[in-house]
């Protein structure tokens, strides 16, 4: 190892040691356009707050977010004068938001800015929690990536349907081997960004959650209120996504094991996936990998493409290596 990865690597060892030490964390806020940013702060900040999240604070926010998506503009003034009664600061930049914090909140409603925002993050050394979607594509997600790990700054995202219990059991093999799962959620679209990165991504996170990773090809079955995606797996295995745009909506699913077939769990709150983003921002430890994070975001743009052809069969392998290509342009933009 040569002297500059030495020195790096300590500095950061004491960093952690330091930041893991000290009385209180604080934690800022970029994007006050979702009820995440709210619900985040009122668990936080709020004077009923669990024993456990002592240690954290919301101490300063920038409240924008989207340039172009009307309903989340629209939200801003309302989220800001509620952040404002929790005691946190409103701040003109995201530079000025960095000087005031040791971590932070991505909650920006449009991932198309992800980008743009998350690399001043990253360039301040913070440690970041990026919500969904990463990015609005997959380009976007892979260039994120790739300049969280230039810059070694550890960064996570995902959204709360990861970590309800049930579906945690699943994967934690409480019922034995997975052998295929079926789930679906809410798949309202926004023309800014590809099909289910807006909103259907929840269902398939919660499908590459039951499963882990491996997928290697995808095809689309598309309707006006309905999508159906299928992936099959390297070991043979199948899942499907239901994007639901017509009728009853809600998040769930069936997962098929060795032991029993298993409902899927839906939404738990926001609490689990808070007590997640505060363990990663004492441990620097990411408990979803950036490769599961980037499979589901090739997942969804394979399935865009056999939407386009039809419903042919896409191949994982060739959309990711076309995303790679484009992130490298995004990155040279910037």
């Amino acid at each position: 190892m040569g002297r500059k990865k030495i020195l790096s690597f300590i500095i950061i060892f004491l960093g952690t040691v330091l930041f893991t030490l000290q009385a209180q964390v604080k934690i800022g806020i970029i994007g006050l356009d979702t009820s995440h940013a709210t619900a985040f702060t009122k668990l936080l900040n709020g004077d009923d707050k669990k024993a456990e999240y002592s240690d954290f604070k919301i101490v300063a926010a920038y409240p924008h977010g989207s340039r172009t998506i009307q309903s989340s503009i629209d939200r801003i003034p309302k989220y800001t004068e509620e952040v404002k009664t929790y005691g946190v600061e409103i701040v003109n930049s995201i530079e000025e938001l960095l000087s005031k914090v040791d971590c932070v909140m991505l909650e920006t409603n449009d991932g198309n800015v992800h980008l743009e925002q998350a690399e001043k993050v990253f360039k301040a050394g913070k440690i970041v929690f990026i919500d969904k979607p990463v990015g609005a594509d997959l380009a976007q997600a892979i260039a994120i990536f790739e300049l969280a790990n230039k810059y070694n700054v550890p960064v996570f995202s995902s959204s709360a349907l990861r970590f309800s219990q049930q579906t945690l059991k699943i994967r934690n093999g409480e019922f034995g081997e997975v052998f295929g799962a079926d789930c679906y959620s809410p798949a309202s679209s926004e023309p800014s960004h590809p099909d289910f990165s807006w909103y259907g991504i929840h269902g398939v996170e919660t499908l590459f959650t039951i499963m882990g990773t491996g997928c290697k090809s995808v095809n689309r079955m598309s309707a006006e209120g309905t999508d159906v995606v299928v992936g099959l797996w390297e070991d043979g295995r199948i899942g499907t996504f239901r994007g639901i745009r017509e009728g009853k909506a809600g998040y769930g699913g069936s997962a098929f094991t060795s032991k029993s077939i298993e409902p899927v769990g839906g939404y738990d709150g926001y609490g689990l996936l808070l007590d997640e983003i505060l363990k990663f921002f004492k441990t620097r430890i990411a408990p979803v990998s950036e490769k599961e994070t980037l499979e589901i975001f090739t997942f969804m743009e394979a399935s865009n493409q056999s939407k386009r052809y039809a419903g042919k069969i896409i191949s994982m392998d060739a959309t990711y290596k076309k995303g790679q290509k484009q992130a490298k342009k995004l990155i040279k933009k910037l």
